[in-house]
């Protein structure tokens, strides 16, 4: 199960979050609706993974199966959505409360490049309750987009990529 709460933003954050790694990241969409997905994680200094995933629908939690593939099997998938990926950094930086904050940076250089943050939870309950105030976050963390549809990496595929939901 994947519980996570979402936030539009203006760039990586300031100040002195410990950062824990980041990752080049490239990803694509076999189908949005449910979601299937692949997508390459370069770690900086790190080694690549290669992962399929599914996920179901929803906003704050919904289920989610990751399946570590083979790179050959990763450029199989890519050659069969036949667009171009969406190439992102995602750093993780260590809070104080011993949770995440994931801030990605999108389409570096497009016209609809963007940032978002993403902090992930062990549950539902603990996911409504915790707030940025706690970690020093509110400034940076001030758009939540959690529950807001279209706020989805599924759904800027669509508009970005020109893709038809399968």
């Amino acid at each position: 199960m994947e519980i996570e709460r979402k936030w539009m933003v203006n760039g990586w954050p300031e100040g002195d979050l410990p950062l824990l790694f980041e990752q080049n990241m490239r990803q694509g969409y076999i189908t949005t609706a449910p979601t299937v997905r692949i997508r390459e994680e370069a770690e900086v200094n790190g080694k690549t993974e290669y992962i399929l995933c599914f996920k179901s629908s929803g906003t704050l939690a919904r289920k989610e199966i990751e399946i570590a593939i083979s790179r050959e099997k990763f450029e199989e998938l890519e050659d069969l959505i036949g667009l171009p990926l969406i190439p992102k950094v995602r750093r993780t930086y260590q809070l104080s409360d011993g949770h995440h904050l994931e801030v990605n940076h999108v389409d570096e250089g497009l016209p609809s490049e963007f940032w978002y943050a993403e902090v992930e939870f062990l549950t539902e309950d603990e996911a409504r309750s915790w707030n940025p105030d706690e970690a020093s976050l509110s400034d940076y963390l001030n758009n939540e987009v959690t529950n807001q549809p279209g706020q989805s990496m599924g759904a800027y595929w669509l508009v970005t990529r020109k893709a038809k939901p399968m």
